[in-house]
């Protein structure tokens, strides 16, 4: 008896220090805003955007979420040199780009956490699978779309690519080639 309550006693303390140590160290989180936001903040302090297109029932943007924008460098390097927008291509959502207003017309919020029909917007910039990280300039031109889960590496390889502008380089599939092999990552996976 005096084993099971020392037992029981173990458990609850080691139960409750997990959760004390989960709320000393909140984890580091990308600063996620608005097309519109990003847009407005471009005009005082000009940066490059990223925007996250997902979906709710995507289990590879989950992933992305989860692994690849809570990694620390990735976070660290994305609020520092993007603003960061997080977007549901199948959303309900009314956006502003470029004078234009984007909605999602054939929407059916009874297939909210389901497949539902692309956004307006995100058929206008190509979007074609889930995950896409839709890449704008500092004016809020597009620059490029890249599908796919990305791990911290991966993502880093393009977010220094956009950032620095060397995309304006790669007229041929040779010279992304030749970045590509000569690209070092430093980010942690």
């Amino acid at each position: 008896m005096k084993r099971i309550r020392l037992l029981i006693a173990f458990i609850a303390f080691g139960t409750l220090a997990s959760f004390q140590n989960v709320n000393e160290t909140p984890e580091k989180e990308i600063n996620w805003i608005t097309l519109e936001r990003a847009l407005e903040l471009q005009k005082k302090n000009p940066k490059k955007i990223i925007m996250d297109v997902y979906t709710t029932w995507c289990g590879p943007c989950k992933m992305l979420d989860k692994h690849t924008f809570h990694n620390e460098d990735v976070v660290d390097y994305v609020n520092a040199h993007y603003y960061a927008v997080k977007f549901n291509g199948e959303g309900n959502d009314t956006v502003t780009y470029k004078d234009k207003t984007y909605t999602n017309p054939n929407y059916d919020a009874t297939k909210a956490n389901r497949r539902n029909s692309a956004h307006e917007l995100t058929r206008t910039l190509g979007v074609r699978a889930y995950p896409t990280m839709v890449f704008f300039d500092e004016n809020g031109d597009y620059i490029a779309p890249i599908s796919g889960y990305l791990k911290p590496r991966q993502i880093e390889l393009y977010l220094k690519l956009f950032k620095t502008d060397k995309y304006k380089e790669m007229d041929t599939q040779e010279k992304f080639n030749e970045y590509y092999k000569s690209f070092e990552p430093t980010f942690k996976e």
